[in-house]
């Protein structure tokens, strides 16, 4: 396979080497799609539910942030997705939980009844753990 890279590009667009590689490659980047929406789907939902603007969160983010969270485009870090929780006053946590529960169309209830039973587990595993 010959690959050239013209002199004015820094990086190297590896994407159609993984698609060849990764025969699942094309299933794993619809499912990441489908959680980065149910995020967006759930924090729109949460949003409104608590009757807040994309303009409550100028202190932590811009509109226009908000407006690509929720249609899905980006996904937020871990630090911006409490910050963006917090300010409508649930658990950041409860927001990954519910986008799970969204993506899961088949059974949403059976899905959070699983994380919570997990998250349960590994809390136990961690008080038993030495150090």
């Amino acid at each position: 396979m010959n690959i050239s890279i013209p002199a004015n590009v820094n990086t190297i667009d590896c994407s159609s080497i993984v698609r060849a590689a990764c025969p699942l490659w094309a299933f794993l980047r619809k499912l990441c799609m489908n959680l980065r929406q149910a995020l967006g789907r759930a924090i729109r939902s949460v949003r409104r539910n608590r009757h807040l603007s994309q303009e409550a969160f100028d202190v932590v983010s811009s509109r226009t942030y908000m407006s690509t969270l929720e249609r899905g485009l980006k996904s937020p870090t871990i630090d911006k997705l409490d910050e963006i929780a917090s300010v409508m006053g649930v658990q950041s946590a409860a927001l990954v939980c519910l986008a799970y529960a969204l993506a899961d169309a088949n059974d949403p209830r059976g899905r959070l009844d699983q994380i919570a039973a997990e998250a349960q587990s590994l809390l136990e595993e961690w008080r038993g753990s030495p150090g």
